[in-house]
């Protein structure tokens, strides 16, 4: 078997892996972003007056858009419903996240930077463009193929 035939055979059986990976990927950033959803929720105020003393106009209602966001996020990426749309406003979320918190601290993790926050857009941009997978409800209400 040439190096090509050999390649091409992994390839098709990696596939395989696609819809398992999407799953574990999903329930894996819906666990990131569980704690620092809960951690809003439990003192909206303070979280409120933080995002006010960053410059962040309407900060109360920020704060409540933030939590709520990523609350429902948690629920839809591991339920794998309308995964696709959810994405789009937690991306928007992980980009205000970089410019106002971490961008200043640079890339590296233990610095506070962007890192984490870059690595949580870069799966939901895979969400977004790659679906749920097989093992979602999008697959069973909606019947996308991915």
């Amino acid at each position: 078997m040439g190096i090509k035939k050999l390649y091409l055979e992994f390839s098709r059986l990696g596939e395989y892996l696609q819809s398992l990976s999407l799953l574990f990927a999903r329930l894996l950033v819906a666990y990131g972003f569980y704690e620092p959803a809960m951690m809003k929720w439990n003192d909206i105020k303070s979280v409120a007056e933080w995002f006010g003393s960053m410059g962040i106009p309407f900060p109360t209602l920020n704060a409540y858009m933030a939590a709520s966001t990523e609350i429902t996020g948690v629920v839809l990426l591991t339920l794998g419903l309308f995964t696709r749309i959810i994405s789009i406003p937690m991306i928007i979320i992980m980009i205000v996240a970089i410019v106002t918190v971490h961008l200043h601290n640079g890339f590296s993790a233990g610095d506070n930077g962007f890192e984490i926050p870059l690595y949580y857009m870069a799966f939901l941009l895979i969400f977004l463009s790659y679906g749920a997978g097989k093992f979602s409800l999008d697959r069973l209400i909606f019947g996308e193929k991915n």
